[in-house]
C-alpha cells in the first residue's frame, strides 16, 4: 500500500516536472519507471475425483418345484341299505269248493228254482316271496391320493455389498508467487533536454 502511494506521488511529481519542462523550465531531477512483472508458478495438487462408497447388488431368490403324492381324503366307512330280494311265485288255489246249489232258471217261459251240481273252481294266484330280506351293508371307502406340485426355496435372496474406494487425480493450477509492481528509480545524472 505504501509502495503504491509513493509510486503515485512520484508519477505526479514526474508529470509536474514534465509539464514544467514542456513549459520551458529546467529539469532538476529525473526518474524512470521500473516494472517488475508478477511471478507465477505451477503447482500440482492431488484432489478427490470420486468420493467412493458402496454398491449393493441384489440377487433374486431362486425357487424350484417337487412333486409328491398327498392324501386328499382319508379312508372312511359308510353304511347303505340293501333292499330285500323278492320273487313272484305262481300257484293254484281252490276258490270255490263246488257242490249242490240252488239257482233260478227260465224253462218253457216259466221261472223255476232248480238244484244244480257245481264243480270246484280253481285259480292261478301270484305271490311275492322274500328270498333275501332288506339289510344294512358296511362300505369301506379307501383313502384318496393325488399328485401335488410344491414350490420350494432353492436359494434365498442374496445381498452383496461392494466397497468402492475413493479415486484421486492430480490437477495443475497456476499460483502467483509474487505480485507485479512498478517503482520509480532516480536517474543519477542530470536530465538532458
Amino acid at each position: 500500500m505504501i509502495r503504491k502511494s509513493s509510486a503515485s506521488l512520484a508519477a505526479v511529481a514526474m508529470l509536474a516536472s514534465a509539464c514544467e519542462t514542456a513549459a520551458g523550465g529546467r529539469a532538476l531531477e529525473c526518474y524512470e519507471a521500473i516494472h517488475r512483472p508478477a511471478l507465477y508458478n505451477t503447482v500440482y495438487e492431488d484432489v478427490m475425483v470420486s468420493p467412493g462408497g458402496q454398491v449393493v447388488d441384489y440377487d433374486a431368490p431362486t425357487y424350484g418345484t417337487y412333486q409328491s403324492v398327498d392324501q386328499i381324503a382319508p379312508a372312511r366307512v359308510t353304511y347303505e341299505t340293501v333292499p330285500a330280494v323278492t320273487r313272484t311265485v305262481y300257484h293254484t288255489v281252490k276258490v270255490d269248493d263246488g257242490g249242490y246249489a240252488w239257482e233260478w232258471r227260465i224253462i218253457h217261459g216259466r221261472k223255476v228254482l232248480c238244484k244244480v251240481w257245481r264243480k270246484a273252481r280253481y285259480a292261478r294266484v301270484a305271490e311275492t316271496v322274500v328270498i333275501q330280506p332288506e339289510r344294512v351293508r358296511r362300505v369301506v371307502q379307501p383313502a384318496e391320493y393325488e399328485a401335488v406340485a410344491h414350490e420350494v426355496l432353492v436359494r434365498p435372496q442374496q445381498v452383496r455389498i461392494r466397497e468402492i474406494q475413493p479415486s484421486y487425480g492430480t490437477v495443475a493450477r497456476r499460483v502467483m508467487v509474487r505480485e507485479g509492481s512498478t517503482r520509480w528509480r532516480r536517474v543519477p545524472q542530470h536530465c538532458q533536454d
